[in-house]
């Protein structure tokens, strides 16, 4: 197993001890124009090129960030590897707005969207991701959707499941990246989050469903985002060291 530390929310460098992780590599992009599509394409290439060789000799890189916009870089990175992987997202939200659906413009509400292809110009094509196909995704829990990605997944191929329906069985075939955003966990768990849903499954549910994943031998690569806000307080700061040592523990079995 190879940690990989992305220490960005979207462009923003953040301090590395806000991911509270022992890593064997920090991914350090050197995309600072201002621009935050140019600078989340340089944060997602930078993150490619750090996965692929992982996943080339064999390894199951685990990837931690503070947001779901570097699962395109991560995928992209298996994929230059030579796996031509599925996705399965866990996430509290749909995370499958496009610019001209999301009412907030908040771009990790896009990333499942994007990396099924949505506007390629400003994310797949720059950092040479091949789109996932929505039938090779699949989206877990999902609780807090907006009537537009509701709306957006009742006519899509993209499967959503449950929790507790998380099996061998009920995710595509073959290779699969596994995306979790620990919003998905209830937000009375995981303090601090910057989008907070309530009733959520437990953290042990979450992580009996990845294990079950992982029994497979067929999960590649993990990728962890971790969209909280910085804090300060000690009881916050145990609790998200210990869900990332709990999840990071998963590849290494």
């Amino acid at each position: 197993m190879t940690t990989i530390l992305v220490p960005y929310h979207h462009d923003e460098r953040l301090p590395d001890d806000d991911i509270p992780v022992s890593a064997d590599v920090t991914v350090r992009s050197q995309v600072r124009d201002g621009d935050t599509w140019r600078g989340v394409a340089g944060v997602c290439a930078a993150t490619a090129a750090a996965v692929s060789p992982v996943v080339a000799a064999g390894g199951v890189p685990v990837v931690l960030s503070g947001d779901c916009l570097v699962a395109g870089g991560t995928v992209a990175g298996v994929q230059g590897a030579g796996v031509d992987p599925a996705v399965v997202w866990f996430d509290a939200h749909g995370d499958v707005h496009t610019l001209q659906t999301s009412t907030s413009g908040y771009l990790g509400g896009l990333a499942l969207r994007l990396l099924n292809g949505a506007h390629p110009d400003r994310y797949a094509d720059v950092f040479g991701l091949r789109p996932v196909l929505p039938e090779r995704s699949v989206l877990v829990d999902a609780r807090d959707l907006d009537p537009a990605e509701a709306e957006h997944l009742a006519g899509s191929a993209t499967r959503r499941i449950p929790v507790a329906e998380v099996a061998a069985d009920t995710v595509p075939s073959g290779p699969l990246v596994l995306h979790i955003d620990v919003d998905v966990i209830d937000s009375g768990e995981v303090p601090g989050l910057r989008y907070p849903v309530p009733n959520g499954p437990s953290t042990d549910a979450v992580l009996a469903a990845c294990a079950r994943l992982f029994a497979t031998d067929r999960v590649v690569a993990l990728d962890v985002a971790c969209p909280w806000s910085r804090t300060d307080d000690e009881g916050q700061l145990d609790v998200r060291a210990r869900l990332l040592s709990r999840l990071t523990a998963l590849a290494a079995r």
